[in-house]
């Protein structure tokens, strides 16, 4: 746990310098509430037991608890929030312990709710986004797609307006399985016709090796796909947004990329997804994108029968996928699992109610310190466990030191010889040199 809450207090750190407020929302929620949402991953959603009430699930991720809380505040409380939350959900598939797939794992959210100038908060996102991952030191690159050019690319290629959806999911499997495999669940057991499907796969497979720039001329000078008001009102998204994520530095670890698909159905524009880049197997560790209609479906609609919704962006930080990868650079001997400082040792006689005392002291000044629960704990066992925990400084209390009015102070990290059995300073003095110590710690 010690890395894992040093992954969230930095998390937290980023989130909050961007000036969002956390929230909390329940672990499970009205069954009719996430059904819907997923697409073909809805399977995944752990349904409750009936019990002679209503119908509830496990939440699946934060997002959907997230847009059902807008829509209960009313529009003019959650006209426009940061918000962030950390905490469980909950998905019915095979665990993978080494890939960071799990059942019950926690998830990182920031989202920019409310209706502003186009592009603006999905950059300061995509911002964020590489400043988590900075944060926690991951190599990644970000993958970029917009739903209104897939959905171009879709309706262009001849796809009817009821597939698009399922043949969306099935795009967005070519991360993991091959273009033919993915052409052969189109065809076969999605009914679409092959010539369709060959169309898809010249945008979608295709253009893989181009890059931003060369892809974004490509599809202007494609006169089929810039007739298409969804595929090129998604460009001039994309391009607006490149612009502002140059003025963020960070639109080299970008790239679009035309099979990005993500599979929830909630998305209506921008979407993206960050690779990390340094271990096989693990793949997307943050994924994210816009839905500006999620709230509407929980809001009711308004004088004129139109949904009352609120317009946000997002993205969702899969801690334990960055956890497992964190975990394999690290020598797990050598992880500190508590935030001790410091660690009071006795030498002779117990000196039990002296260690107490001594103890609270160093509470009461804010210093997080430590000490055997024993009348009489051995002199090596105490060394023993100052040592296993990694502690840095300890105090050490004798006979001759109390009628003295001293302490000994060692620092534990230094294993040579030159301090001995540590230092002799006045016990009023103390306080003041252990903060001293801990603040160069």
């Amino acid at each position: 746990m010690a890395v894992r809450n040093s992954l969230f207090s930095t998390i937290t750190n980023v989130f909050q310098q961007h000036g969002a407020v956390t929230i909390d929302t329940p672990v499970f929620e009205m069954r009719d509430i996430l059904s819907g949402k997923y697409g073909e991953d809805s399977k995944l959603i752990y349904d409750l037991a009936d019990q002679g009430g209503e119908d509830c699930s496990l939440r699946y991720d934060l997002t959907v608890p997230f847009a059902r809380y807008l829509a209960m505040q009313g529009k003019k409380d959650a006209q426009q929030m940061k918000r962030y939350q950390i905490a469980k959900v909950y998905r019915r598939d095979q665990p993978i312990m080494t890939k960071g797939r799990l059942r019950e794992f926690y998830q990182c959210d920031f989202d920019i709710a409310g209706t502003y100038d186009p592009m603006i908060p999905d950059a300061e996102v995509l911002k964020i986004l590489c400043e988590t991952l900075d944060a926690v030191d991951i190599k990644f690159s970000i993958k970029l797609n917009h739903r209104k050019i897939l959905d171009g690319i879709f309706e262009v290629s001849g796809v009817p307006t009821d597939k698009i959806r399922s043949i969306s999911s099935a795009v967005d499997k070519l991360d993991k399985l091959s273009w033919q495999d993915v052409k052969k669940e189109m065809t076969v057991e999605k009914g679409l016709d092959e010539i369709t499907a060959d169309r898809i796969g010249t945008y979608v497979q295709g253009l893989k090796g181009l890059d931003t720039t060369h892809l974004l001329e490509f599809l202007e000078n494609d006169t089929a796909f810039m007739k298409n008001e969804s595929a090129s009102q998604g460009l001039v998204d994309i391009k607006l947004l490149l612009e502002f994520l140059d003025i963020f530095n960070i639109k080299d670890r970008v790239k679009l990329d035309l099979s990005l698909a993500r599979g929830l159905d909630y998305y209506t524009g921008i979407i993206y997804e960050a690779i990390q880049t340094e271990s096989e197997g693990v793949g997307s560790i943050a994924a994210g994108g816009r839905y500006d209609d999620l709230v509407g479906m929980f809001s009711g609609t308004n004088k004129n029968g139109k949904p009352k919704t609120i317009p946000c962006v997002g993205v969702s930080v899969g801690i334990e996928r960055v956890f497992s990868i964190l975990m394999a650079r690290q020598n797990t001997e050598k992880i500190k699992s508590n935030a001790t400082q410091v660690y009071i040792i006795s030498v002779g006689d117990g000196l039990l109610k002296e260690r107490m005392g001594l103890a609270n002291e160093l509470w009461k000044a804010g210093i997080k310190a430590s000490f055997m629960h024993k009348n009489k704990p051995k002199l090596e066992k105490q060394w023993a466990a100052c040592e296993k925990d990694q502690i840095p400084l300890a105090v050490i209390l004798g006979k001759d030191e109390l009628e003295n009015s001293k302490v000994r102070i060692k620092d534990m990290r230094m294993k040579d010889g030159n301090q001995g059995g540590g230092f002799i300073i006045d016990r009023k003095d103390m306080i003041q040199e252990l903060k001293s110590k801990i603040d160069l710690l």
